[in-house]
């Protein structure tokens, strides 16, 4: 039989699954594209298919891809579920006695980890379970999930979101873990630190009140590279306007990704295979230097939990697998303040998962993580229901090669979430058409997304080649430095952003031709690629100033004092420009 997992190739070679294909996907297998999809499973292909975006005719498809009897050969079962070992730890080991190390005191928004010396015979990494609850100084409590840190470590960690006494008792399967007792007591929260993101309506804020705006990037796969190169990426960050990262928990194969990273999330390389029921400590330490370091900078990680883009064998794990990888991370990244979750990048290409395997997998990032992080899942071309109850915002890709931005305001009222564009194409030169728009195109996609009351995210693809460079260094994956034109503009947003009442606009009665954002008395009109040489304003009651704007160049030049009821507005006859009217009296 042929299903999910079977390629392209083989089930065209089968004069019963051509018919199949023929049948199903016309425009596909009988296209002068079906060579270039040989190699991709037809649980991927579907995805690029208009007409099998409706469940019941995939349904269709794979049923009549069942009765096929010349199909591939049936795959290895996936690895079984493996539950914790009852006799770990005989009745000779006294409960409780593993050694504790307490932190001396927790600033509020830190990590409040807790160590535990105990056993390392056998597999921890599976034969033990470990957590903590928990009680808050208001008597709440927060039932926290441990995790083996190699060497005999065992640590559990919360995120410290109140200042006081802490105490905690642990439950553990392994007896010198089990019932172990202790305080601990989280300080007042450090300067600039002010707690995970949560949303705010159409919007975000720390859970401290400060106002967040994700103008974020994204550098996949970073934090896989050569140490060298993830120090220069968080230089450039310091220096950049972004205030959230996308970036892959696993490392990346796709164009411009063909170097092997020296270590991964299990132990094992490609050559030799993976050890799928241990993981590798050095690996997540690494990675949460890394997350630290951004949450110093102010950056939030949002990090991507599965991706299709994948030579290792990471994309198809099975069910039981991806439970054990799930609970593990994020038992380990929970207590940070500044991570958001995704459940993935194109989850619709992940060929293996259907829709019932995302609402389960996120049913366990939401038991492991009891800080309430956000969560969201990204798409390639259907769109996710993100009216599930688990998902917090959009998180949505470009719908067309132009327009995208531009449907901000309606996801926002389909939806009733805020709306984060995380790619809306890259700045760069590539020759891929969703990585060689210009800096003015990536700074309009913004302001577009801006004034209809949406965030939208950055990504960077420059050939190194162009610019005088030997290697393979692009910024969309493997971070590095920034040499693009859009940066500096999205600072500029940024700063306009934070100047309204409550730092945020969102989408106001607007001409046809003309979107206008922000607040009945704060209100911003943006042009995009239109340049008229005046504009008249209807204002409403009250007095007006009114800012002319340049969003390309940077400038802000107000008309001289104020005005009422309509203003004829002058303009410069150029692109990307923008009025901005605050009412200032009456």
């Amino acid at each position: 039989m042929f299903d999910r997992a079977s390629t392209f190739g083989d089930t065209l070679d089968s004069p019963a699954g051509r018919a199949v294909l023929e049948t199903h996907l016309p425009g596909i297998a009988a296209s002068p594209m079906a060579a270039q999809y040989r190699g991709v499973r037809l649980g991927q292909l579907v995805a690029l298919v208009p007409a099998l975006e409706d469940p019941d005719a995939q349904e269709l498809l794979w049923a009549a891809l069942a009765d096929i009897e010349d199909g591939d050969d049936e795959r290895a079962p996936y690895a079984p579920a493996i539950s914790p070992d009852p006799a770990y730890e005989g009745d000779e080991v006294t409960r409780g006695s593993a050694s504790v190390v307490l932190p001396s005191s927790t600033p509020q928004w830190d990590v409040l980890e807790v160590r535990f010396d105990g056993p390392d015979h056998g597999n921890p990494f599976v034969d033990v379970e470990l957590d903590a609850v928990f009680t808050r100084p208001d008597g709440s409590d927060v039932r926290v999930g441990g995790f083996y840190d190699g060497d005999g470590r065992y640590l559990v960690r919360a995120l410290a979101d109140a200042e006081g006494e802490w105490t905690f008792v642990t439950r553990s399967t392994a007896r010198s873990l089990d019932a172990i007792a202790g305080t601990v007591t989280v300080t007042a929260a450090r300067d600039g630190s002010h707690g995970p993101v949560r949303v705010d309506g159409f919007h975000f804020r720390h859970s401290d009140g400060t106002r967040h705006r994700p103008l974020g990037t994204t550098a996949y796969v970073w934090t896989h590279q050569p140490e060298e190169l993830q120090e220069q990426t968080l230089r450039t960050l310091a220096e950049a306007p972004f205030t959230k990262i996308r970036m892959c928990l696993f490392p990346k194969s796709y164009l411009f990704n063909a170097n092997e990273p020296s270590d991964f999330v299990f132990p094992g390389s490609l050559e030799d295979g993976f050890d799928l029921e241990r993981f590798d400590p050095a690996h997540f330490r690494r990675l949460e230097q890394r997350i630290a370091q951004l949450g110093e900078r102010g950056i939030e990680a949002d990090l991507i939990l599965f991706h299709a883009y994948d030579r290792w064998g990471f994309a198809d794990l099975g069910p039981a697998v991806d439970e054990r990888y799930l609970r593990y991370a994020v038992r380990r990244l929970a207590a940070f303040s500044n991570v958001w979750w995704s459940m993935a990048n194109e989850y619709d290409l992940l060929w293996s998962k259907t829709g019932a395997d995302w609402e389960r997998l996120a049913a366990v990032v939401g038991e492991e993580d009891p800080f309430g992080h956000l969560n969201s899942i990204h798409n390639c071309r259907p769109l996710y229901d993100y009216a599930k109850p688990w998902i917090t915002h959009v998180s949505i890709q470009r719908v067309d090669v132009y327009r995208t931005a531009e449907n901000t305001d309606e996801w926002r009222e389909r939806w009733g979430k805020p709306v984060v564009i995380d790619e809306c194409a890259y700045e760069g030169d590539i020759d891929q058409g969703w990585g060689n728009i210009t800096g003015e195109e990536m700074t309009r996609r913004f302001w577009e997304g801006a004034v209809r009351g949406g965030y939208v995210g950055h990504g960077e693809t420059y050939l190194p080649s162009a610019l005088g460079l030997d290697d393979e260094v692009l910024w969309w994956s493997k971070g590095g430095a920034l040499h693009g034109t859009s940066p500096d503009r999205i600072g500029f947003l940024k700063r306009l952003l934070a100047d309204a009442p409550d730092g945020v606009w969102d989408p106001l009665p607007s001409d046809w031709d003309v979107p206008w954002g922000g607040s009945d008395a704060h209100r911003v009109g943006y042009f995009g690629f239109n340049r008229p040489r005046f504009r008249n304003v209807v204002l409403g009651d009250g007095e007006w100033t009114i800012d002319v704007i340049d969003t390309w160049n940077m400038t802000v030049e107000r008309l001289e004092g104020t005005h009422r009821t309509t203003v004829r507005v002058p303009l410069p006859g150029r692109q990307f420009m923008a009025v901005r009217a605050i009412r200032v009296a009456g």
